[in-house]
């Protein structure tokens, strides 16, 4: 059994950021690379992190792209494939989690925050493009994307959503503001599914991501309403001091579980 303290504060104090992330992810996508540092400093292993931070995070996603659908800023026709790849991508990367042994684990996580780190850093404004893409290829390619990023979003999470709109600003020459529509349609599947798969094994804790899932949801509808100037790069910045501190945290756990 592990002893996690996690008093009202502390969860406030993860309901705070929770908001931030939320708000941060209807903006630019990157969201998790907020809440999920916070739920591994708070000390929760890295898949009780990894299955609250889906069981919170699936309300700012359905809020978030409920809003960009009444705006219209979503492709309709679009929708249908890019959630079911999305949710079939992220079962399948929600069960490669469930499989690795918790060491082996802890260094991935390590790895990928960096990785995804690294994305939302030296990631710029993606000017879209005119595409010259068939049916048939338009449809092969959204099916790859959403697949293979929802396989990631099962598996790891942070830095999905800004994947998917660069994804589509760069492949569909979706303007920024659609692209970010789309990336919902596709990150409220992978929210979706990993959700339900870490629920079923008993890997989210509840009394923390209720919490968090409300204040996620407020802070995803008040992104998606926003029209943030000049704001991104202050959210990088933030969002990758965060991580490196989280990421030093995880190297000094992993050395005094090597030295014990």
């Amino acid at each position: 059994m592990i002893h996690l303290p996690l008093g009202p504060p502390l969860i406030a104090l993860l309901a705070a950021a929770a908001f931030g992330a939320g708000l941060v992810d209807a903006i630019a996508g990157g969201g998790g690379l907020v809440s999920l540092p916070a739920l591994l400093a708070a000390g929760l292993p890295p898949v009780l992190a990894l299955g609250t931070n889906k069981g919170q995070a699936v309300f700012g996603a359905t809020a978030s792209a409920l809003t960009y659908w009444r705006r219209g800023a979503i492709d309709r026709d679009r929708a249908a494939l890019g959630f079911a790849a999305g949710f079939v991508g992220s079962w399948l990367g929600a069960r490669a989690v469930l499989a690795v042994p918790l060491g082996l684990l802890r260094g991935i996580v390590i790895v990928l925050l960096l990785i995804a780190a690294a994305v939302v850093l030296l990631r710029r404004n993606v000017a879209p493009r005119p595409t010259k893409l068939g049916p048939g290829a338009a449809r092969a390619a959204l099916l790859a994307i959403a697949l293979g990023l929802g396989a990631y979003d099962g598996f790891f999470g942070p830095g999905t959503g800004s994947m998917l709109v660069i994804a589509f600003a760069t492949v569909f020459g979706d303007a920024l503001t659609r692209a970010s529509g789309n990336a919902k349609v596709v990150n409220l599947a992978s929210n979706l599914a990993a959700m339900t798969l870490f629920a079923a094994h008993g890997t989210i804790l509840w009394r923390v991501a209720l919490p968090m899932a409300a204040a996620n949801a407020l802070g995803a509808t008040t992104g998606a309403h926003l029209a943030v100037r000049n704001g991104d790069r202050l959210v990088r910045v933030v969002v990758v001091a965060v991580v490196l501190a989280v990421v030093v945290k995880l190297v000094i756990d992993l050395l005094r579980t090597h030295g014990s």
